[in-house]
């Protein structure tokens, strides 16, 4: 039983948002309630389900006295997870999705690294990708150290949203997240707020991520990286000294982020890469192998980085052996190297650091 100071003052704030997410609520939810750690309120935002995830939840909320369960008409996505954040009262609030699955000890790993590392403002962790049906699809591991996330997060994201853990001092202090940022949201809170915190993130997987149909919507990573792009131009410019360009603007559009010295080149290139990502990550392996292969062919890519061109040549590397044309990955990761030799040390950086990670919990007696 819980004390009335714990539940008036809770340790941590569970934050989901939802909105006709019935096909994977309950088990999200109840990934939640099952958690190890116990101080933690669970606020649930319904804004706009027209499904029975409301009814769902609100079962939940009656059987369970840390859920709060709030209704708001519907809205954008950062919105709504404004409206459950600012509810919080905890030292910690944990970003939660609707159709994923948290891990028993997310909580517990997550705030016991917190309680220990009081510069950082917020943490992730390592995640399982897994279909619709549960079905492990790939482990993700993510950049720990706040040095090296740094430098990844100028080239992409390098955290899992629903794996996060933010305390709720860094959240407050940059004003939580910004609806210009309609797709890309949370890469836009993570650049603002490690201009006062660091960031990190676990080798534990914390998380099951939920890749479906409902979800991967490839017709919107164009307009996503657009607002990929704005947050980074924004970052920049808030790094250099001077104000935030987008602080007045309501809408992000090409015409805009060429103003910030975007071209229409990097614009289609940041496009062509994250298309690449999204359908793999999709598991449409002969669509991402595709469109690799046509954006090194297209001019915008004769003003692409080194890098750019290497890391994409690796993909379709990578591409060619999921598809068992070993001759041709091979071949693939040939070019890859004479084009940047240095990206070979890439693939071998996620075995380094669980290396790395074991070594220091053998020491620790773990």
């Amino acid at each position: 039983m819980q004390s009335v100071q714990q539940m008036i003052n809770p340790l941590a704030s569970v934050v989901m948002v939802t909105c006709n997410v019935e096909r994977f609520l309950a088990e999200a939810i109840e990934s939640i309630l099952a958690q190890t750690f116990r101080d933690f309120e669970f606020i649930i935002v319904d804004f706009g389900s027209t499904d029975d995830s409301k009814r769902i939840a609100a079962s939940y909320a009656a059987k369970d006295s840390r859920i709060r369960l709030h209704e708001i008409p519907h809205c954008g996505l950062a919105e709504a997870r404004n409206a459950g954040c600012f509810l919080a009262q905890g030292r910690y609030i944990a970003v939660m999705d609707a159709d994923d699955i948290s891990l028993q000890d997310r909580l517990t790993s997550e705030i016991d690294f917190m309680e220990k590392h009081p510069e950082v403002g917020f943490l992730g962790g390592a995640a399982e990708w897994i279909d619709a049906n549960g079905k492990s699809l790939r482990v993700k591991h993510f950049p720990a150290e706040d040095r090296e996330n740094r430098i990844a997060l100028f080239r992409g994201c390098s955290f899992c949203q629903p794996t996060v853990l933010i305390r709720r001092e860094a959240f407050v202090s940059v004003g939580g997240y910004r609806p210009v940022f309609v797709l890309a949201e949370d890469y836009d809170l993570w650049l603002r707020i490690i201009q006062r915190f660091q960031c990190a993130n676990l080798e534990q997987v914390v998380l099951k991520y939920r890749s479906h149909p409902h979800q991967v919507q490839l017709r919107n990573v164009k307009q996503q990286s657009l607002y990929i792009l704005a947050a980074r131009a924004s970052a920049l410019s808030r790094r250099d000294g001077n104000p935030d360009p987008l602080d007045s603007i309501k809408e992000i559009t090409p015409a805009v982020l060429a103003g910030l010295g975007v071209s229409e080149a990097q614009q289609q290139i940041t496009a062509d890469r994250d298309l690449i990502r999204a359908t793999y990550l999709a598991g449409e392996y002969s669509s991402a192998l595709k469109a690799a292969v046509e954006a090194l062919q297209s001019p915008d890519w004769e003003n692409a980085e080194r890098w750019q061109i290497a890391d994409t040549r690796l993909s379709i590397a990578w591409l060619h052996w999921k598809q068992k044309r070993f001759v041709s990955s091979v071949i693939a990761v040939g070019h890859a190297f004479i084009t940047r030799p240095v990206i070979l040390g890439r693939p071998l950086r996620p075995l380094l650091r669980r290396f790395q990670f074991r070594k220091a919990a053998k020491a620790n007696g773990g």
